[in-house]
């Protein structure tokens, strides 16, 4: 059978999804975050490398990886540790844990959801109007916070409803119902402290601006390499009210200088709810200074020039977001809270998967049984599948988080995808007066007319129920957009081209 241009289109599609999807058989564990008080920061170790061995001993998994830690530290005796990567070898003396969170690697680029993970999910709701700037500081502010307490896995975004009300999704792995509630709960108290002494907090509004996005009053200023990495520096400034650049001007007037004599021996600390997020070096001009115009200094690190200007970057954004909005002005009240069980959401998703699968196969059974024809319910096999993998391959390609809606749109698609097929298989044979083009033709004029209907039905559920059915919609809108301009064509040749013969 002469391979048609529809036919290679599909081959091609495939192709590219396969290589989306890059699937992998590598074995380790994959580093996710670092503490930036490890040992292995300063050795270069960065984020995504995967653990090979430690001693000479294999890492094939996560729980390879916890057995070696605990072997090695159980009798907290500082030791010689040799880590090999997939990228470096490192050597710490050291008698406790790293300070870094791994996971297994990913067979495949395919990235999975709360749902098939396991953790808790809360869509949270602030009890005023705000606009689309400020869900965004509170997106940014909530992350933040998060991240003090320790918590690495953690997806905050910000969505919102046909009505247009503003709401923020987050999601954290491992967590339980009752840690996010707790955590959702606490409204945050933003506060700067010399010594033990108060200079400025969020509660009292003492922060009136903070430069942002003016290259005149905030950036990196410099980069430079020193002991195998890159350090950058970056400055901006934040403007004071009247009584807090008082309060700054009385707390500062009788510290000391450092041993440099260029900054105060006190540092300038920022807390939220308690906890220390950054503690930064007053220069010695603004010693009893009541100036309401104080500039805020800090660094970043990476093992390239590249990524300590981003990492820099980041950490500027952080304290700057911190400081216009770091006590949250408003309440959070928790309309939705979730748990999901890891086991349970991939034993779901095994199920939903396993009766698409037997769905096909079923149907391809009747259809052999309506035509006699083995090569029909093949060609009809073939296209199902190939309408999955590049759903997974647009998905992988995308790093859109599949979810149990996901997978619900998945099977979505396969079922309209059959019924459309079925629509070529009676027009492919019905009355022999019409020629063969022109019944495919009519065929995927029904086909082409029911896709825009679910299109026009789909747009609106992507928005509903404050984005917790994306995954449903975004997935189906994938499969169904991939089976009209690629599977369906690709299969009305494969019918035309056996109708044929």
């Amino acid at each position: 059978m002469k391979i048609t241009l529809r036919i290679w289109i599909l081959i091609i599609a495939l192709v590219l999804s396969i290589i989306a999807i890059r699937p992998g058989f590598q074995s380790g564990v994959v580093i996710t975050s670092i503490d930036q008080d490890s040992l292995l920061v300063k050795e270069g170790l960065g984020t995504g490398e995967i653990i090979k061995d430690i001693n000479g001993k294999e890492i094939k998994n996560k729980q390879d990886y916890a057995q070696i830690l605990t072997e090695l530290f159980s009798d907290k005796v500082e030791k010689r540790t040799d880590i090999k990567t997939n990228k470096n070898e490192y050597t710490v003396l050291t008698n406790n844990t790293f300070g870094i969170t791994v996971e297994n690697v990913p067979k495949t680029r395919i990235q999975t959801g709360l749902d098939l993970r396991g953790g808790a999910r809360a869509l949270v709701q602030p009890d005023v109007q705000i606009s689309s700037s400020e869900l965004d500081d509170l997106v940014e502010i909530s992350r933040n916070r998060l991240n003090v307490y320790g918590l690495s896995d953690v997806n905050i975004k910000g969505v919102s409803d046909l009505s247009g009300d503003k709401f923020l999704l987050i999601e954290i792995a491992g967590a339980t119902p009752a840690d996010l509630e707790k955590l959702i709960g606490q409204q945050g108290k933003f506060e700067a402290k010399i010594g033990n002494k108060s200079v400025f907090s969020g509660e009292n509004k003492d922060v009136r601006n903070v430069c942002r996005n003016d290259a005149t009053c905030a950036a990196v200023t410099s980069c430079s390499p020193a002991q195998g990495a890159y350090f950058c520096n970056f400055a901006f400034t934040i403007y004071l009210s009247e009584e807090a650049a008082d309060r700054h001007a009385q707390i500062t007037k009788n510290v000391t200088l450092d041993e440099t004599g260029q900054y105060l021996s006190e540092k300038l600390v920022l807390l939220i709810d308690g906890n220390e997020v950054e503690s930064l070096l007053i220069s010695s001009g603004l010693r009893g200074q009541a100036t309401t115009q104080i500039s805020i200094q800090g660094s970043g690190t990476g093992t390239t020039r590249d990524d300590a200007l981003k990492n820099t970057r980041a950490e500027m954004r952080q304290l700057q977001t911190i400081l216009l909005t770091g006590s949250l002005p408003y309440k959070l009240n928790i309309v939705r809270l979730d748990t999901i069980s890891p086991s349970l959401g991939e034993e779901f998703s095994y199920t939903l998967l396993m009766a698409g699968i037997v769905s096909i196969i079923a149907v391809s059974l009747i259809i052999f049984v309506r035509y006699r024809k083995i090569k029909i319910s093949l060609s009809l096999l073939i296209t199902s599948f190939s309408e999955i993998i590049i759903i997974l391959g647009v998905a992988a390609f995308l790093r859109w988080n599949l979810d149990l809606p996901s997978i619900a749109g998945i099977l979505a698609t396969i079922g309209t995808g059959v019924d459309q097929q079925i629509v070529i298989l009676d027009e492919a044979f019905r009355s022999k007066i019409v020629s063969i083009k022109q019944r495919m033709k009519q065929a995927l004029f029904v086909i082409v007319s029911a896709y825009l209907t679910a299109v026009v039905s789909l747009i609106p559920l992507y928005k509903a129920g404050a984005g917790l059915f994306k995954g449903f919609a975004l997935t189906t809108l994938i499969g169904i957009t991939a089976g009209v301009l690629i599977t369906r064509p690709a299969f009305s040749d494969m019918i035309k081209k056996l109708e044929e013969n």
